[in-house]
């Protein structure tokens, strides 16, 4: 099984030439951790141009190792400035990736927990302040006083994970070991990361919505966005569409649902904190989303975008509600990360600047060769800045 990798950190050098303000900029404050739709048809997914940045193309051409595969995209202004794949989704099959190849987008699956807790919010179903013995019923004493805000921000004092990715284990057995389970701190003291409490948020949206994480996920966030190509499995994958994983031997490890999951996704170790499926266009979309207010209400995206915590003491990263922040005198960067020991990916925002880069590969590592883990902050800023140099 992969090992996670989205609790390690990474700093950044302070080595980018200064022509762009907002890379300079990204240098000093980015510190990025290494991690962490319903009855739709997704043979016809709403029709994006191609379009290829010449430079953006060159750098990647000259910065990614040979042997890699992936898919990039980047965005200014609400268009597309950069999108394509690079190397083989299916290696055997000799399928090339592209921005329709759906990929495990790992920890980057928290933001849509976090924002589909706002929708209820904003649908008057919770608050982030209410006790998650609200949802859960009784809570042991040390417990109690964990709210939906410390699930969504490291603060619970939760165990990270009770168990593998693909371990079977149900929403109520995750529960249950959760609630069993010994606090590494009291709730709201520390910052922990906790995949354990982004399940517990998944099991709150299903407990105040009524209905199924994916399925709240599709009708309140996904369709309204036009991203017909995220989820679990309710865009009824074909094995074609979905990137196979491979490890750092090359070998391949299959697609995510070729691993042991349950009829409606993976079990409870990675629901709601990882393991959805998406492709660069509707990560794409889910920025045009979130330029505008039809999903998440301003208020809503102020509290996502909130630097609510430190990530380390003296850091200048904060988590949010689902995204890592770190604000500056420019303005936000707004970000997260993923990784599982096969793939990798980052996806980053830059609201003041409207600009996004996001990029995620199925082969992210080679035995003694290449971690793009070590890239990431060459990958992202060089994106970025070429993105941005373009006028």
């Amino acid at each position: 099984m992969p090992m996670r990798t989205d609790t390690q950190r990474m700093g950044w050098a302070n080595s980018i030439p200064p022509p762009c303000t907002l890379i300079v900029l990204l240098v000093a404050v980015f510190a990025l951790s290494a991690c962490a739709n319903g009855g739709q048809d997704p043979a016809a997914p709403a029709p994006e141009p191609r379009r290829v940045d010449p430079s953006v193309e060159e750098f990647l051409d000259h910065t990614l190792p040979h042997g890699t595969s992936g898919t990039v995209v980047s965005a200014r202004d609400g268009e597309i400035a950069h999108c394509k794949g690079f190397g083989l989704a299916d290696r055997e099959a000799k399928v090339a990736a592209g921005c329709d190849t759906a990929y495990d987008i790992m920890s980057m699956t928290k933001q849509f927990t976090a924002a589909a807790i706002l929708k209820l919010e904003m649908m008057g179903k919770l608050s982030v302040s209410d006790p998650m013995s609200e949802f859960l019923g009784p809570v042991p004493d040390d417990k109690r006083a964990i709210t939906v805000h410390h699930l969504l921000t490291h603060t619970s004092g939760l165990t990270d994970q009770l168990g593998g990715d693909y371990e079977a284990l149900s929403r109520e057995e995750m529960l249950d070991g959760a609630l069993e389970s010994e606090l590494r701190s009291a709730p709201g003291t520390e910052y922990s990361y906790s995949n354990l409490g982004y399940s517990i948020l998944a099991a709150i949206v299903e407990k105040a919505s009524g209905t199924s994480y994916e399925r709240f996920l599709a009708s309140h966030l996904f369709e309204p966005a036009g991203m017909r190509h995220t989820g679990y499995v309710l865009p009824e994958w074909r094995p074609e569409q979905v990137a196979v994983e491979y490890d750092e031997n090359g070998e391949p490890k299959g697609r995510p649902f070729d691993h042991p999951w349950a009829e409606d996704g993976p079990y409870w170790n990675l629901r709601g904190n990882g393991g959805m499926l998406s492709t660069a266009h509707d990560m794409f979309r889910w920025h045009v989303a979130l330029r505008g207010e039809e999903i998440l209400s301003k208020s809503a995206k102020d509290k996502m975008f909130e630097p609510h915590v430190p990530e380390e003491e003296g850091g200048d990263s904060y988590y949010g509600y689902g995204w890592v922040v770190s604000p500056t005198e420019e303005g936000r960067i707004v970000w997260h990360n993923g990784g599982n020991g096969w793939s990798f990916g980052v996806m980053a925002r830059f609201p003041d600047q409207d600009t996004m880069v996001f990029w995620v590969s199925n082969h992210a590592y080679k035995c003694g060769e290449w971690n793009l883990e070590n890239l990431q902050r060459k990958l992202t800023l060089g994106i970025a800045e070429r993105v941005l140099d373009d006028d």
